[in-house]
C-alpha cells in the first residue's frame, strides 16, 4: 500500500492508521516555543513554510502566559524558533525576562538576521543575555547553501559567524553556546554527526577563521514546503519508505517529544514543533491552550508517518543526532 501524503494532513483517522509504536511522555523539561511565521529567508527545507509575507506573531500577552508557565512547572530551558525568532517586535522582552528567572535560553537563529537592517545590535543582545544560538548551516559550501536558502545567504552567514566569534560565541571558556545545523540537500538521511562535525569545523576554521562548539545534523522532515518538493519532484513516497526501512527503535527513548513541549504563535501546544506544522493536536485529541493543560506525565503523544524521521538511521531531534 502507498504511503499517504502528510503534507496538509491533521485528522484523527489518519493519526490512527499510522503503525509508528505508541511513545509516552516523561518529565516536561523544556518549552519550545514559535514566537511567528514571519522570516527574512524562505528556504527549500523549512518545515514551518515560513517567509517574508507570514504575518503570524505571538503577542506579549501570550509571552506572559508563557512566563507563567515556566515558573508553574519550573522548567529549565526556552527553546525560541520562528520563523526568524528574532523579527518578533517583543523577542528582547521574554528573553530578557526568562533569562532573568534563571532559564537556559536557546535563539534557533538563520544567521542572516543578524546583518539585516534594523537588527545590527541583535547579536551583542544575544551575547549579552548569554544566550545560546543554534544556527542554520546547512552545508559548509556556497553553491549548497545558496541553492537551498537563497542567493547570498552563504556570504551572509559567514559575516554573522564572524561577528558572533567576536563577540565570543563559539570560543573556549567564554560559555557562549554556538552550535551549527546541518540539513541535506534533498531525499537522504544526514551524514554520521560526529564526522560531519569534524568537516565543518576544520573547512570554516581554515577558509575563513570560525569557529563554533557543537553541529547538529538533522533529518528533513516530509511536511510543509520539503514536503511540498517532495510531492512536486515525485519522490515523497520514495523517501517515506527510506525512513522507514532505517527505523531504529533505540531511538524511540531520546526523542525530543518525551520531555519537550511545543507551543505556538497563538499559545496553543503540541507534542512537537512538527506536529504543530501538522496542526495535529497535543496526543491527537482536539487543540488546547498553554493556560488550559493540566499534567503531561505518562500521556500518549501524538504520532504520524513523519514521525519516522526523528527515529531513521542516528536519530533526529532539535539537538541533532540522538544515538
Amino acid at each position: 500500500m502507498p504511503w499517504t501524503c502528510n503534507v496538509m494532513i491533521d485528522s484523527l483517522p489518519y493519526l490512527k492508521s499510522s503503525d509508528f509504536p505508541v511513545i509516552t511522555r516523561n518529565k516536561l523539561e523544556i518549552l519550545q516555543v514559535n514566537l511567528g511565521y514571519l522570516c527574512n529567508l524562505s528556504c527549500s527545507h523549512c518545515h514551518v513554510n515560513a517567509g517574508p509575507k507570514r504575518t503570524e506573531l505571538m503577542d506579549k500577552a501570550t509571552m506572559d502566559q508563557v512566563l507563567s508557565f515556566i515558573d508553574k512547572h519550573e522548567l529549565h530551558t526556552l527553546d525560541l524558533t520562528g520563523g526568524a525568532p528574532e523579527m518578533n517586535p517583543h523577542f528582547r522582552y521574554l528573553v530578557t525576562q526568562a533569562r532573568n528567572r534563571g532559564l537556559t535560553v536557546i535563539d534557533r537563529c538563520n544567521l542572516v538576521i543578524l546583518l539585516k537592517n534594523g537588527f545590527e545590535d541583535m547579536a551583542g543582545f544575544l551575547a549579552e543575555k548569554r544566550v545560546e544560538i543554534v544556527a542554520s548551516l546547512p552545508c559548509y559550501l556556497k553553491e549548497n547553501v545558496d541553492k537551498q536558502r537563497g542567493k547570498g545567504t552563504f556570504n551572509a552567514s559567514i559575516k554573522a559567524l564572524q561577528l558572533l566569534n567576536e563577540l565570543g560565541y563559539g570560543k573556549a571558556d567564554t560559555g557562549l553556546s554556538l552550535s551549527l545545523v546541518f540539513n541535506p540537500q534533498g531525499a537522504t538521511l544526514p551524514p554520521e554527526q560526529q564526522a560531519l562535525e569534524r568537516s565543518y569545523k576544520q573547512h570554516l576554521h581554515e577558509h575563513y577563521g570560525i569557529v563554533f562548539n557543537r553541529l547538529f545534523a538533522m533529518t528533513n522532515l516530509p511536511i510543509q514546503r520539503f514536503g511540498g518538493v517532495l510531492l512536486s519532484t515525485g519522490r515523497f513516497d520514495e523517501y517515506m519508505q527510506l525512513l522507514k526501512d532505517n527505523f531504529h527503535a533505540s531511538n524511540l527513548d531520546k526523542v525530543m517529544c518525551r520531555n519537550t513541549l511545543s507551543v505556538d504563535w497563538q499559545g496553543k501546544v503540541y507534542d512537537c514543533d512538527f506536529n504543530q506544522m501538522l496542526k495535529l493536536p497535543l496526543g491527537g485529541k482536539q487543540k488546547i491552550h498553554l493556560t488550559q493543560l493540566s499534567e503531561l506525565m505518562g500521556k500518549t503523544i501524538a504520532t504520524m508517518q513523519h514521525c519516522y524521521g526523528c527515529t531513521a538511521g542516528q536519530g533526529s531531534s532539535c539537538g541533532g543526532a540522538i544515538n
